[in-house]
């Protein structure tokens, strides 16, 4: 992967200070505005990415939204029309991204991990409403600034009504599989706000136990299963939180949150969730766990009984 600028080169009147990611297709600068000389993000597609007409689609769009939309949680992209070449200019955020907050972290506190839910919820919900699905949501894609501020970034993959039909299949060798992906990106099939809100589901799920739902397992080989439940790898974590979480998770999308604000609603309303029938499915499957470790000990246990009772056998005739 070639970085397609280098540190203190200048792109028109803005100068390229510092490397802050990489991603497959691009990599993403601090930046400085030489006209201003105010701090700025700059994102540039790397060179063997720009002939590639998928990924020039896909980059015209991210821009596109970006001078669209306005929201607290949206970093603004700076319109300037005259480039020497393909880039984005958005203004800066002092933050850091949330993979980088949960390596230092590990495990968020439910208060907190529900506070960065809400604030994604808050701008899932003004892309919605424009017709925007983001379909890349993960820690690297939300940015977390002063008293948890949160930044939704990263649009390359957001599908936008009326836009050309771009699936999950169609980007698979490319940007590889994701334990973010819902089941039905992963089946080929175009995500849509459902997806984003399983997505959403898993981030949540990894705030609170430093792990994601079906991490190290093939991507496909999850498909209909229920995750490890979360109060299994920490007991802290609510019922009610845990219910929520599961209805995130459904691998069928009917039965998923139909939007961000449904999925806002219960986070802020703990209270009012139902966990009777989910958490007696997680004591039965506990009771059958410790059945089938009952089972095997008394197995393990009789294993010397067997063999003395054929040797005595074999001994006497």
């Amino acid at each position: 992967m070639r970085t397609p600028v280098n540190i203190g080169d200048q792109l028109d009147h803005y100068r390229i200070d510092d490397l802050l990611q990489q991603t497959p297709f691009a990599s993403v600068f601090r930046g400085t505005d030489l006209q201003t000389q105010s701090a700025v993000l700059i994102k540039v597609p790397h060179p063997e990415a720009e002939a590639d007409p998928v990924f020039a689609d896909r980059f015209k769009r991210e821009e596109e939204i970006g001078k669209s939309l306005r929201c607290p949680g949206l970093l603004s992209v700076l319109t300037d029309e005259a480039r020497s070449r393909p880039y984005i200019v958005m203004r800066w955020f002092d933050g850091q991204t949330l993979r980088q907050f949960l390596a230092a972290e590990k495990r968020l506190p439910s208060e907190r991990a529900i506070n960065i839910t809400l604030g994604i919820c808050d701008v899932l919900e003004f892309v919605e409403n424009h017709g925007i699905t983001h379909r890349d949501l993960r820690p690297e894609n939300v940015l977390i600034g002063r008293n948890d501020e949160v930044k939704l970034i990263n649009f390359g993959m957001a599908a936008k009504t009326g836009a050309r039909r771009i699936t999950f299949a169609n980007l698979a060798q490319s940007v590889g599989f994701s334990d973010y992906f819902s089941p039905e990106e992963l089946a080929g099939k175009r995500g849509d706000v459902r997806s984003d809100i399983y997505a959403l589901g898993v981030v949540l799920y990894e705030m609170l136990t430093g792990r994601t739902p079906f991490q190290g397992m093939d991507p496909f080989s999850r498909i209909g299963k229920d995750p490890t439940p979360p109060r299994e790898l920490d007991p802290a974590i609510p019922a009610q939180l845990q219910e929520v979480i599961y209805r995130a998770l459904e691998s069928e999308p009917r039965k998923r949150y139909a939007n961000a604000r449904e999925f806002a609603h219960d986070l802020r309303h703990l209270d009012q969730v139902s966990v009777s029938t989910r958490e007696s499915r997680d004591q039965k499957r506990q009771r059958e766990a410790r059945s089938k470790k009952l089972l095997t000990y008394t197995a393990l246990a009789l294993v010397p009984v067997v063999i003395f009772a054929l040797l005595l056998f074999f001994a006497r005739h």
